[in-house]
């Protein structure tokens, strides 16, 4: 099989770019305008998202979480990660596995999901996304949103 190459090349999705000040500005705002309170329990909540690495968990978050703030529960967690997602702030993913997953809203990208040992790749590749636009013009489709997964066997745990 012949490899595909990416002419604009593929690269790796920093997700740490954004500092800390403008997701608490963004939350901030994001409650006033919905009447809601600001808490400091939602603030530390942001906090160790902003801090955890990658595609995190619920329960992920509630460990760390309680390792600083032990008087905040696992559902004050989870009810703070949808407010996040419905702030923009956070994504839902739910991969294969069924398990839910946050991670910080920025840039679109695609995953790379590895079927056995969970390890999850961010990328963008230019020629994806205008292969995606030629297709739903193709079509006369307009695209309102997308989600590209692909599964398989990372390096570590290829066979090959």
């Amino acid at each position: 099989m012949n490899a595909v190459t990416c002419p604009v090349p593929a690269r790796l999705v920093e997700s740490r770019g954004m500092a800390h000040d403008v997701e608490r500005q963004s939350l901030a705002r994001y409650l006033d305008d919905h009447s809601l309170r600001h808490t400091r329990q939602r603030d530390a909540i942001l906090e160790v998202f902003l801090d955890a690495e990658g595609h995190t968990t619920a329960e992920n978050l509630y460990e760390r979480v309680r390792g600083k703030h032990p008087s905040i529960g696992y559902t004050t967690v989870y009810r703070t990660m949808k407010l996040l997602c419905d702030a923009g702030l956070a994504a839902e993913r739910r991969f294969e596995d069924g398990i839910t997953r946050y991670e910080i809203m920025h840039e679109h990208h695609d995953h790379l999901v590895c079927t056995r040992c969970g390890k999850i790749v961010e990328f963008e590749c230019g020629m994806i996304e205008s292969a995606q636009d030629q297709i739903a013009d193709r079509y006369g489709f307009r695209i309102l949103r997308h989600r590209h997964e692909l599964y398989g066997h990372c390096r570590d745990c290829r066979d090959d």
